[in-house]
């Protein structure tokens, strides 16, 4: 019998053959996330997330409580698409899942004399609005239903437990009040976590500033700090009983009209007569000090040590002070007995970057995270006693020899000015990717920030296999260099920062093993607005640049930014009432100049961002778009600022290799 060649005949066959391509054809691509909306971003191939895979999986692990009453922990790491909370019962033990949301969780606190619950922190699709929660730990190590300790609709800025009460100090600010320039209050309150609804207010201070609370051994005594910019801070101490409060440290004015001092957490001597904290009175760098409570004075402990000192966790017993120095993006670990103020020896680290410290309430363990270029954070802890450096946690092994990761190397390099500016710079195997590289210039936030160089995580997929050459760059108005470098970029200077990506740009010129014509600037937050910013400067001289949550005009993210911090930047951004400044601000903005955006642009931005609104993203979108030139553009509506889900940095991580491969790598 012949073939049935009937057009029905062949619509079968057709059918047949075309719902097994267009079953193909749905497999070939990645769908994006239910929150995620998209315009001009192109599919993400499914053969590319395959690739990718083996980056995306890296779980840093870092410290979050010691068990006041045991040797064991509290560490946050991401489970399935966010970070939680974590019981270890050992070092080297398993990893107890105490939190399961789908929000993350990554800061926690044990009650301090029993350990019987801890109070966690939480917000809701990245929109800071931070709330405190109990949760008690029943028989079997796990915890009970989550209780709110904090009022609903009012942002916890800062926690802190009473050493012998068990109280837990909070700290809170109005939300949802962007575009309003009414002045705000800080409500300081007090509270039993297991009776929440039995609070009592201390005090209602004056703007958003207000942090770092710690109680004396005794509870009778609050220290506390008063910021108003990364230059200038002041200590104040409060009676816990009455609530009165009182500045310790000198204001400005009252200083012989010298430049202001900035002090960081300050914590009390066991004897309650004194405060350890740091200080750059007379420095370019914070120093450890200690202050006399009764005179004011302040002693210098670490004279020796030009570096910030950034971190600091005084023993229970108040005889041992650790301390964390910044030495050019390193973390140093040292411990200070406060009897006759002598080091004492201590393990060596693995070379890297340290996060929070902590000593257990025996006084001889001490807790702290580390990463490095080719460690995702873990967990370790010093015995004080022995000298022993115990690893408690441990990642396990992914289809990526982490050991094979690309280390950095500290460069220079001369601005307009002359003045120097280092980076990092990793650049890609020169055996596996021959010949002058494409460079992708990545930009830190802040601008009170500095990249240090700890684990890059899925970043390492741009050097291991897509041979990109990646410089973190720390332009001035970094931290970490010096309190003259800080502030060079306050103001009325803020282009100078940008003209320092400029002279990055000559540098990049010199080396041989780098194509200056092919290079993308990157950068979120603050390196968000770098990034708009070179990219009208420098139009010319870069192939493509993203911005992820980045400002577009300092007018307008100053009148919608969230009220409790809009002060505290306008100290750093200017004051956008002032007329003047207002001229400036705006001649300056990258969305009054997209007109010389002439290269494609990656926008990128949570749509419940608090610090920097979502209108910065459209308006420069909607912007550059009139203009003809490429613009992706990439909204969540579950983040804030940036994409804590896995699910979206993955799709983001997957879309940005596409925009490399269109127009970077062509």
């Amino acid at each position: 019998m012949r073939p049935d060649r009937s057009p029905r005949g062949l619509t079968l066959f057709a059918s047949l053959f075309l719902a097994a391509g267009m079953a193909l054809a749905q497999e070939t691509t990645v769908a994006p996330p239910a929150a995620m909306v998209l315009e001009n971003v192109p599919p993400v191939q499914a053969s590319l997330a395959g690739q990718v895979a083996k980056y995306n999986e890296f779980k840093p692990t870092s410290f979050a409580s010691w068990h006041p009453t045991r040797l064991e922990m509290i560490v946050s790491r991401r489970h399935q698409n966010t970070p939680q909370l974590f019981r270890v019962d050992k070092p080297g033990g398993p990893l107890t899942l105490m939190t399961d949301y789908a929000e993350p969780v990554r800061s926690a606190q044990y009650e301090p004399r029993h350990g019987k619950f801890y109070v966690f922190g939480r917000d809701t699709g990245g929109n800071e609005v931070f709330r405190a929660y109990r949760r008690d730990i029943g028989r079997d190590g796990k915890g009970g239903e989550a209780i709110p300790v904090t009022p609903d609709n009012r942002r916890v800025q800062d926690t802190a437990w009473g050493k012998t009460s068990g109280k837990l100090l909070y700290v809170t600010v109005p939300v949802g009040r962007q575009g309003s320039n009414d002045q705000i209050q800080s409500t300081v309150s007090i509270v039993n976590p297991e009776e929440p609804e039995q609070v009592r207010t201390l005090a209602e201070l004056p703007g958003g500033g207000w942090s770092a609370f710690a109680f004396s051994h005794d509870d009778r005594q609050l220290v506390y700090s008063e910021y108003v910019s990364a230059n200038e801070s002041y200590l104040w101490l409060m009676d816990v009983a009455t609530g009165k409060s009182r500045r310790l440290t000198e204001k400005n004015t009252e200083n012989n009209g010298s430049e202001p001092v900035a002090y960081g957490n300050a914590v009390f001597s066991r004897d309650g007569k004194g405060l350890y904290t740091t200080s750059d009175r007379g420095s370019e760098f914070r120093r450890l000090v200690y202050i006399d409570i009764a005179s004011g004075k302040e002693t210098i402990l670490t004279p020796d040590i030009n570096w910030d000192i950034e971190d600091i966790d005084l023993s229970h017993d108040g005889k041992l002070l650790a301390f964390v120095a910044n030495e050019d993006g390193t973390s140093v670990l040292r411990i200070l007995r406060t009897g006759d103020r002598k080091l004492v020896a201590q393990p060596k680290l693995p070379v890297g970057v340290i996060g929070r410290i902590e000593w257990h309430k025996n006084s001889r363990h001490l807790a702290l995270s580390l990463s490095s270029a080719r460690s995702p954070s873990e967990v370790y802890s010093v015995d004080a006693k022995t000298n022993a450096l115990t690893r408690w946690t441990r990642h396990e092994k992914m289809g990526v020899d982490m050991d094979k990761f690309v280390e950095p190397s500290l460069v220079r390099w001369k601005s307009f000015d002359g003045r120097e500016i280092s980076g990092f710079v990793y650049r890609p195997q020169a055996g596996k990717f021959p010949g002058k590289r494409p460079v992708v210039i990545n930009i830190h936030g802040g601008p009170e920030a500095q990249f240090t160089p700890g684990f890059l995580g899925r970043n390492n997929y741009y050097t291991d296999e897509m041979g990109l050459t990646v410089i973190y760059p720390n332009v001035r108005g970094s931290s970490g260099y010096g309190k003259t470098f800080l502030k060079l970029d306050n103001g009325k200077l803020r282009e100078d920062s940008v003209k320092d990506i400029g002279a990055l740009l000559d540098w990049i010129a010199t080396q041989p093993d780098m194509d200056a014509s092919r290079v993308a600037v990157v950068g979120g937050s603050y390196g968000g607005y770098m990034t708009l910013a070179v990219s009208t400067m420098y139009a010319d001289r870069i192939a493509a640049s993203i911005d992820i949550v980045g400002i577009s005009n300092f007018v307008t993210f100053l009148e919608r930014t969230e009220s409790y911090r809009r002060d505290l930047r306008r100290v750093e951004y200017g004051d956008e009432r002032d007329p003047e400044m207002r001229k400036w601000m705006e001649a300056i903005a990258p969305a009054n100049n997209a007109d010389r955006i002439k290269k494609p642009l990656f926008v990128v931005q949570g749509k419940n961002d608090p610090r920097v609104p979502w209108q910065e993203a459209d308006q420069i979108v909607a912007t550059v778009k009139k203009n003809g030139t490429p613009v992706w553009y990439m909204t969540a509506n579950d983040e804030g600022h940036g994409f804590a889900k896995k699910a979206n940095a993955d799709y983001l991580f997957y879309a940005t290799i596409g925009f490399f491969n269109t127009y970077l790598l062509k």
